[in-house]
């Protein structure tokens, strides 16, 4: 067995008794002494491995074992036996165990591209760690024995969790908010276009608003719905819901309305603010919910009083509940209480200096928990709101210099530095949502006037943010280390801690869990367990269903998941509920979606579709189907139709098996109509390289096509280099279509070309452009 390669196949069942998984494991390896002279270059061949030059297939870690009988004797000569260094090494671990008649030694030699000492000895050391439990209770089931020594359990679950800090326990967030209104009344609080209010408007019209709610019901954890445009109105009627003591529901106006018929039924919320343009948007019947429309004088009165409202409101209430998508094919509401949130802000102002938070850009959903800090942080420190519709609406606005501080997702972060839109005047940037590469990093720091860009991460399910990472230009890709009052643990399926280095699931305890998911008593009891590594009575376990890893240092390294959720472009996605949406399309049989990466950076979903017996199934059709069942971040970019999905030999989908989507067209309601003018040409060219298709009709929408916010800014800035003109999200997002922006185009240079001057007229003129000139200008 040393001359050939013996691979052991051992069947691990972490639930078996050591004992009986050495007895198992001894047959296993007699078994393969018996077949020894089966070559392993022929079993390589038989089954048809992948060959790299760099490393031996199938088998990594080696382990041999010698025996040294008898003792060397050379008269007065001291022997012992010499162990010459390997200086090159075929796999990435190989164990040399050697047997004297006085001990059993273990050399141990590996690669140095994948391993370093430090790690090698860690490993060695666990390894001796777990032969002395194993041998001295052979009756321990597998996934009993320790790995870590006190000490470096210890370090694991109490040193780098050590993160105790006093915050007010007892307020709320509206009380945050209050104190500041008494420090600074005139400073300005929030910036929403060319409109400014300052601490004291804004607690004004909020005391009005929360009075009104009061009037209406509103108390202690009453649900409170919110769908409004992101204008004043918006941060007001947050506050007046605060105020009045209940909790926020976001709605975004954008959703079906099946899906805001579903929140809504699904909190009973008795109350909905909104305003008028978004009545049309709840005709569903509900004839509980009264809608209070912030932009009709007759909803909020005029008697109700500006005085700050009593509503008996205590740090356990509920402060906000937020939808997330959900695998069972509904969202489901993660309910937060204001002391969790309190904790949050309270970590953020220890972190954030007064200089950084004085001017936050506010360009996130507040369907979406990122809101929370840039709206709650800068209000309870005296910062300003800087409100937009998205980030990438930043370099055009008014108080783009103003903007200090931008919190946002990487791929946003991607297109205002592709576009050139971070302004000189932002000093921090925070990053979420999706992993932040060092090469992003320094592009940051390359502008020259970033000081600090800071990778966060945290689930909804844990108030916004668990940990956080000051990056530096060229320092190691790391989420960091948990907040104040948040403990991190890196755990097995069986709860234990796993050793530095080795991937586990994220679980999160301490003052940021939510209360748990509203309505769904049994998914609370599964998702939040009891911390079996805290003193605390009641302190609960978050499983957050992400993969990571301790690093040497402190650190964490964010991997992944452990299941099909998805984040694209900052939304979290269960791909579980698309799948569930799309097999209730009478024509669809079996489907799953995935996430593709075909294009460098550019992630989208894909659906493959298998069509009941005797049925047609038309893509246009199942795409309008899902845009009446879920928003726009979770609709399907491309649809594969498959006479039947790949399965792996166990009977699951075999998701590496999935062809990728083809370039061309995909099938539409909408004929497909060819360009008629050189500007439809152009644009028809730019749509093709940014959505990486080969066709496109002029009259197809973007959106259908696979196209998303993100593409948009692509398209404006080629659009812009290619006319020199310039085009709004908003006239965009209008008139998605080829022939709508070719007219909006030449719309625009026909004004250009009417204010030219006489002397720019003559100079283009002398350019070959005298025809064009004498029409427009006549």
């Amino acid at each position: 067995h040393c001359v050939n390669l013996l691979p052991l196949r051992s069947r691990f069942d972490a639930r078996r008794k050591f004992g009986e998984y050495l007895s198992a494991l001894r047959q296993t390896v007699l078994d393969a002494f018996e077949r020894h002279q089966y070559p392993f270059g022929s079993l390589i061949r038989k089954l048809n491995l992948p060959r790299n030059p760099n490393r031996v297939p199938l088998a990594n870690v080696t382990f041999n074992v010698g025996r040294l009988r008898g003792r060397l004797n050379f008269e007065r000569l001291a022997v012992e036996v010499a162990r010459n260094p390997k200086r090159f090494v075929n796999f990435d671990i190989n164990f040399n165990a050697t047997e004297t008649d006085e001990d059993l030694s273990l050399d141990c030699y590996y690669s140095t591209e994948l391993f370093d000492d430090a790690t090698i000895t860690r490993l060695l050391e666990q390894f001796e760690m777990l032969l002395e439990k194993a041998i001295n209770n052979a009756e321990q089931r597998l996934f009993e024995l320790p790995l870590l020594s006190e000490a470096e359990r210890r370090q694991l679950l109490v040193e780098w969790n050590r993160n105790t800090a006093e915050y007010p326990r007892d307020a709320s967030v509206r009380e945050l908010f209050q104190a500041q209104v008494e420090r600074t009344p005139q400073a300005v609080a929030l910036i929403c276009g060319a409109e400014r209010l300052t601490y004291d408007e804004l607690n004004r019209r909020a005391d009005q608003s929360a009075n009104r709610l009061r009037e209406l019901g509103v108390g202690p954890e009453t649900l409170v719905g919110v769908c409004l445009d992101r204008s004043p109105a918006l941060v007001v009627g947050l506050l007046a819901i605060l105020k009045a003591g209940g909790a926020y529901v976001p709605l975004d106006p954008a959703y079906p309305q099946e899906r805001l018929a579903f929140i809504l039924e699904d909190t009973r919320a008795p109350v909905l603010l909104t305003q008028k343009s978004f009545r049309d948007n709840f005709k569903f019947q509900n004839s509980n919910l009264r809608l209070v429309c912030l932009d009709a004088e007759d909803e909020v009165h005029p008697h109700c009083s500006f005085r700050a409202p009593c509503s008996g409101l205590s740090p356990d209430n509920l402060a906000y509940v937020i939808y997330t998508s959900g695998s069972t094919g509904k969202p489901k509401g993660v309910a937060i209480e204001h002391r969790s949130t309190v904790a949050f802000i309270h970590w953020a102002k220890s972190i954030f200096t007064r200089e950084e938070l004085a001017g936050v850009l506010a360009s996130t959903s507040i369907c979406f928990d990122l809101s929370v800090f840039e709206l709650f942080v800068p209000l309870s420190c005296g910062g300003t709101v800087i409100l937009a519709d998205n980030a990438l609406q930043l370099p055009g606005l008014p108080a783009r210099r103003e903007v200090t501080l931008i919190n946002t997702v990487p791929s946003a972060i991607a297109e205002l530095l592709r576009m050139g839109g971070v302004p000189e005047s932002v000093r921090t940037v925070n990053l979420a949502g999706e992993p932040l590469s060092t090469r992003m990093v320094q592009q940051l720091y390359n502008l020259g006037t970033i000081q600090k860009v800071y990778d966060l991460y945290g689930p909804s399910e844990d108030t916004t943010y668990s940990t956080f990472a000051l990056r530096s230009p060229n320092g190691p890709a790391t989420i960091g280390r948990p907040i104040a009052n948040t403990q991190v643990y890196i755990l097995d399926k069986h709860l234990q801690p796993m050793p530095v280095g080795v991937p586990g699931e994220v679980c999160i305890s301490g003052d940021g869990l939510a209360r748990g998911y509203l309505n769904r008593p049994e998914l609370t009891t599964e998702k939040f367990i009891l911390n079996p590594f805290s003193d605390r009575s009641g302190a609960r376990l978050y499983k957050t269903g992400d993969l990571a890893r301790y690093l040497p240092d402190g650190n964490l390294e964010f991997l992944g998941r452990l299941d099909h959720q998805v984040k694209i472009r900052g939304y979290r996605i269960e791909l579980g509920e698309i799948e569930a949406v799309l097999g209730r399309h009478p024509a669809v049989g079996e489907t799953v979606v995935v996430a593709r990466q075909d294009t460098p950076g550019e992630k989208r979903l894909v659906a493959y579709v298998v069509a009941k017996p005797d049925t047609t199934l038309k893509t246009n059709e199942v795409r309008d189907f899902l845009k009446t069942k879920l928003p726009d971040y979770m609709m399907v970019s491309a649809f594969v139709l498959l006479d039947r999905l790949p399965l792996t030999p166990n009977g699951k989908v075999d998701r590496r098996a999935l062809p990728a989507p083809d370039q061309n067209r995909p099938d539409l309601e909408e004929a497909y109509t060819a360009p008629r003018t050189t500007t439809e040409e152009a644009l028809v060219e730019i749509w093709n390289e940014v959505l990486g298709l080969t066709k496109v009709g002029i009259h197809d929408n973007f959106f259908e096509l696979g196209g998303h916010s993100l593409l948009v800014t692509q398209v404006l800035t080629r659009v812009r280099e290619a006319f020199r003109v310039e085009l709004s999200f908003r006239r965009f997002f209008e008139a998605p279509a080829i022939t709508e922006l070719a007219a909006a185009i030449e719309d625009l240079l026909v004004r250009e070309i009417r204010e030219l001057s006489d002397e720019e007229a003559e100079r283009l003129a002398g350019a070959g452009d005298s025809e064009l000139l004498a029409s427009q200008r006549s």
